[in-house]
């Protein structure tokens, strides 16, 4: 190391030394930054900047916390319900005043708020981006319409404009560029999401990492994979399967979902029970925030415990603090031997009980434990023609094996199936070893969302329960809306407690729709459940965060929000509620 950057290097250190003096001090943030600033970067500036926010979000936090043991906390969460023991007078009804119309009339809290003041695209703005993005600067109506409707066709935006970078220079240049001219941006990968997080609500510019779509690095020792965010997952899947290794989740959705968004997202799937959640095997991100700097978290290391995780903060937050432009991810190796049972009970209490059986007798080898109800199987022989491989039951279970040893795995699966039948658990079954038979028996669980499409206008919910309760809310809706809804049915991952719920009508109905929420959502804060087990807040849910999380962890996100995007170009009208508080 030279001796000026020596030099230099100690005078950052004096100034950081400075800066936690100072802000523990009576001095205001803008005599401090006079004082401190001007030898500095303007990148450490803006660095400086937001440590000072977060600091005082903390102590503001620290200090409601102080107020919240002598004083009971309000939540809408509390709301008078036939589910719920307590109640907040006042957050009821500051919540009906949100949601109610200027003449009074109920509005949806699925429902698009009004567009906030961003500007809109001119002329001179389509020149900047073409050229940084010759010839990927979409302003075709026709080509930049179904990037504009999501995957449901429940959610349409109005956007003009489609941006496709490349790189994640391309992607800086973009939003230093919006941030300076306050545009908004909806970043999307496949949009394959399910609560109108993927698309525009209004006008936003459409940023795709389609075209980024390049496998950077694998180490065939460690099992870690570098990639762009725009990798189809299930390409990547096939990347990995010719040098024996697998992705560690496996979604539906695979054909077209990236990773980007499967991180933003974070995603489930049905390798959670096996592999754990993104959470665990994401080891780095590299993501460009709203100013267009660039985070380099891109470690590939398992173990790092120096400072703040700060990858984690972007994991699940649905691009409302950053563009992932890149992604580190933990790779398991490709099983020896993996077998698929398909198995029908009589009753879910059955179900529980061969979940039980399931984990005490197949133990490391189990890597899924999926299930769907009758009327699943009904739709999906109507509408896609895909028969029953065993008798008609009330519920059927997905279970998937994968080991190393295949005799050794055999014998586990054989003893597990000769229990649960002679226990009476389930009535009947079929095994599946080879790889045909093993994807047509997945895709009766993989394809019920394709299903339900053909059924009608799909309400969906996708709830995280305890276990021994997730069919019970299926039971209960289907009593609670009668005759008004055409199917309630119940699918999902039992291994880790999430239930898709599902209502399908002849076409879209907001009274249907008034009886269904907030009943689910009362239901489930009942169980102490989440709203939201994997698909996200996005547009639909974001007014509802508050049945599961508590309003000063809500404030604490609305203030990490406004540090890391504080005009709020990033994704607006998503993830977080629409009377957010700043605490």
């Amino acid at each position: 190391m030279t001796r000026d950057k020596i030099t230099r290097s100690f005078q950052l250190h004096y100034k950081i030394k400075m800066l936690l003096k100072i802000s523990n001090s009576s001095c205001c943030p803008t005599c401090f930054l006079q004082l401190v600033l001007p030898p500095v970067s303007t990148v450490m500036a803006g660095l400086l900047k937001r440590a000072l926010r977060l600091r005082t979000a903390l102590r503001c936090l620290c200090d409601y916390n102080m107020l919240s043991r002598s004083t009971a906390t309000l939540s809408p969460v509390d709301f008078h319900s036939p589910f719920l023991t307590c109640s907040s007078e006042q957050v009821l009804a500051s919540t009906r005043k949100l949601h109610a119309g200027a003449d009074g009339s109920k509005v949806s809290p699925s429902a698009a708020p009004e567009r906030l003041p961003f500007c809109r695209v001119t002329e001179e703005d389509l020149a900047f981006f073409r050229k940084i993005l010759a010839g990927r600067t979409i302003v075709d109506p026709d080509l930049v319409e179904p990037s504009n409707v999501d995957w449901l066709k429940s959610v349409r935006g109005s956007s003009e404009v489609l941006l496709r970078p490349q790189t994640t220079e391309e992607v800086s240049q973009i939003l230093s560029y919006c941030n300076s001219r306050n545009l908004a941006v909806n970043p999307q990968g496949g949009n394959t999401g399910l609560v109108g997080g993927s698309v525009p609500v209004y006008d936003e510019i459409i940023l795709s990492t389609s075209l980024m779509n390049k496998i950077l690095n694998f180490d065939s020792i460690s099992g870690v994979l570098t990639c762009q965010a725009g990798c189809v997952l299930e390409n990547l899947s096939f990347y990995l399967e010719e040098r024996d290794y697998i992705m560690p989740l496996d979604l539906g959705a695979k054909g077209s979902c990236q990773i980007g968004g499967n991180v933003a997202t974070n995603a489930g799937g049905l390798r959670l029970l096996r592999y754990g959640s993104l959470h665990g095997t994401v080891l780095g991100l590299e993501l460009v925030l709203a100013d267009g700097q660039v985070l380099d978290c891109l470690s590939t290391l398992r173990k790092d415990n120096t400072g703040y995780d700060l990858k984690q903060l972007f994991i699940g937050s649905e691009g409302t603090l950053g563009v992932i432009t890149a992604v580190s991810i933990l790779c398991p190796r490709k099983p020896k031997s993996v077998n698929v049972v398909f198995l029908g009970c009589e009753t879910f209490e059955q179900l529980l009980k061969t979940f039980q059986l399931c984990k005490s007798m197949l133990g490391e080898i189990l890597s899924a434990f999926e299930f769907l109800d009758s009327e699943c199987m009904r739709l999906l022989n109507t509408h896609l023609k895909l028969p029953n491989p065993i008798s008609d039951c009330p519920f059927y279970i997905v279970i998937e094996t994968s080991g190393s040893d295949p005799t050794h795995d055999a014998q586990k699966l054989h003893n597990f199936l000769e229990e649960a039948m002679t226990s009476s658990l389930v009535s009947d079954g079929t095994v599946a070893t080879e790889e045909a038979k093993i994807k047509a028996l997945w895709s009766l669980r993989e394809r019920v969302t394709e299903a339900l499409t053909h059924d009608g206008f799909t309400y969906k919910y996708d709830i995280s329960l305890p276990v021994e309760r997730i069919y019970q809310l299926v039971t209960d809706m289907r009593k609670h809306l009668g005759n008004r809804a055409k199917s309630v049915v119940g699918y999902g991952h039992v291994g880790d407690g999430n239930l898709h719920l599902n209502v399908t009508s002849p076409s879209k109905d907001p009274a249907l729709l008034a009886a269904i929420e907030p009943f689910v959502y009362e239901w489930t804060a009942s169980c102490r459940g989440s709203i939201s087990a994997e698909h996200g807040l996005g547009l639909k849910k974001r007014n509802y965060i508050y049945y599961s999380k508590q309003s000063q962890a809500v404030a604490l996100m609305g203030n990490i929000k406004a540090m890391l995007d504080p005009k709020g170009i990033l994704n607006p009208y998503k993830t977080l509620p629409d009377n957010l508080k700043h605490i």
